[in-house]
């Protein structure tokens, strides 16, 4: 189980170099996936020279290589839902709250955080 974290930090870092644009829900949702778009991060890398991302890429792209299945990002992708959902939840009652005890703009950020939410929620179930 010492590679959980290590593969969790390496997803992390491939995570950081997408653009903060870009939805969670664009991960790579096959371990193929994943080790072309390392492979393409590497090759960004090299020709950027950058030798310390290069390294971590390359211990990402082992790991994913020794230790990525199918099973396994399945239930990662159903956690992240699991998590999202109860996310949806939490601004639900929030905006409850908002209703009760606050003012129109309280009430209409709490309004924009929950569609948030619920957007990413929907992006996500429609990745699986």
């Amino acid at each position: 189980m010492k590679l959980l974290p290590l593969l969790l930090a390496a997803s992390a870092a491939l995570a950081s170099t997408w653009t903060a644009a870009q939805p969670a829900a664009a991960a790579p949702t096959t371990c193929e996936a994943k080790r072309e778009a390392i492979g393409r991060d590497i090759e960004e890398a090299k020709a950027r020279g950058q030798k310390q991302r290069l390294r971590g890429l390359e211990k990402a792209l082992s790991e994913v290589r020794h230790n990525c299945t199918e099973a396994k990002l399945a239930a990662e992708h159903q956690k992240r839902i699991r998590a999202q959902e109860r996310e949806v939840a939490k601004r639900e009652r929030d905006l409850r709250d908002a209703r009760r005890n606050g003012g129109a703009d309280k009430v209409a950020k709490r309004e924009d955080k929950l569609r948030e939410a619920q957007a990413e929620l929907r992006q996500l179930k429609g990745a699986q």
